[in-house]
């Protein structure tokens, strides 16, 4: 297969790599010049500076990952194209545009994976599987933690410049780590309503929400809330979800995810594989994506799932924004 990737900062340079790793050595790089990270490991590699250029030469599969505000510029040309398109989180900065992807998509066939890489860990697997079997009985409570250090993901580049931190690139905590909002609903069920507060906090120069609260109302009836931020140090990032029946914890740190049994009062533990490390669920992730593009799976996370995460972190900013309690039509 040919394969397209759109986007050469650290995401894209991950996805190369990842590829080469699975024996694929067809690729084409469709690049603007703005990538901060040294070419030395795209030598060789042909390159386009036009996007329909790059289409032209009739890649199998797409990889989108250049900023947020600009997703949707490539999506949809690869779609009308019938390109089998891995599309980074979040799909857009906004809804526009987003319905010319989907009917783009259903026209030609186009298979979409949205690149929530958190559904490829082993243990948010395993969390799944047991709030299905109902381990910890009817889902009452969710929280997650989620903080992180802005100017430590990129330390070769001024954070400043960086989509995360740039409201004309779709930046600011809410849509950048809306990982949560994709893999709570994942785990608990469908939110009917949110509430959140969302500010500029840190300190550090930039024009985005960089810490959010986000409360939750899932349509069983069951409350949650996130806690996000990109000012924290050291970072956290880590999960409970509280049952009738016991309680699951997760942390991302160490991949451990543990079930409380009230009747002995003691712990169950599962480990991630001794093996396990971030990269593990980016590599999934392209292996099933490469399964996508050879229509012989579909996609774990859908053009669907990803809209329904857009719309929870579009939520969320409106709540912020409006001082009010947000619902979420077809959602409940």
């Amino acid at each position: 297969m040919k394969f397209l990737i759109a986007g050469l900062g650290s995401i894209g340079r991950r996805h190369l790599r990842n590829l080469r790793a699975l024996g694929e050595d067809d690729i084409l790089l469709y690049r603007t010049g703005r990538a901060t990270l040294p070419d030395d490991e795209l030598a060789g590699l042909p390159v386009e500076t036009d996007l329909r250029a790059a289409l032209a030469r009739k890649p199998d599969a797409v990889i989108v990952s250049n900023p947020t505000a600009l997703h949707l510029d490539v999506a949809i040309p690869a779609a009308e194209a019938g390109c089998a398109i891995l599309l980074e989180k979040p799909v857009s900065h906004s809804l526009a545009r987003v319905d010319d992807l989907a009917a783009a998509a259903a026209r030609s066939g186009s298979p979409i994976l949205v690149g929530f890489q958190f559904r490829f860990h082993p243990t948010l697997q395993k969390a799944r599987q047991l709030l299905a079997e109902g381990a910890i009985g009817r889902v009452l409570a969710a929280r997650v933690h989620f903080g992180e250090y802005l100017p430590a993901w990129h330390p070769w580049e001024d954070y400043r410049q960086g989509y995360a931190a740039r409201a004309d690139l779709g930046g600011g905590v809410v849509l950048t780590q809306c990982h949560s909002l994709d893999y709570i609903p994942w785990l608990v069920g469908p939110v009917a309503s949110l509430w959140a507060f969302a500010d500029t906090l840190g300190g550090l120069g930039v024009d985005v929400d960089d810490t959010a609260e986000i409360g939750l109302r899932f349509a069983s009836g069951a409350l949650g809330s996130i806690h996000l931020n990109m000012i924290q140090q050291p970072p956290s990032h880590r999960w409970e979800i509280i049952g009738s029946e016991g309680t699951l914890t997760w942390d991302n740190a160490s991949g451990l995810l543990r079930r409380y049994l009230p009747a002995s009062k003691t712990w169950e533990d599962y480990p991630a594989p001794p093996d396990f490390e971030r990269n593990v669920m980016f590599l999934e992730e392209m292996r099933h994506f490469l399964a996508v593009a050879r229509r012989q799976a579909q996609p774990l996370c859908t053009l669907d799932d990803g809209l329904a995460a857009l719309r929870l972190s579009l939520a969320a900013l409106q709540s912020a924004a409006e001082g009010r309690l947000i619902p979420l039509r077809g959602e409940d």
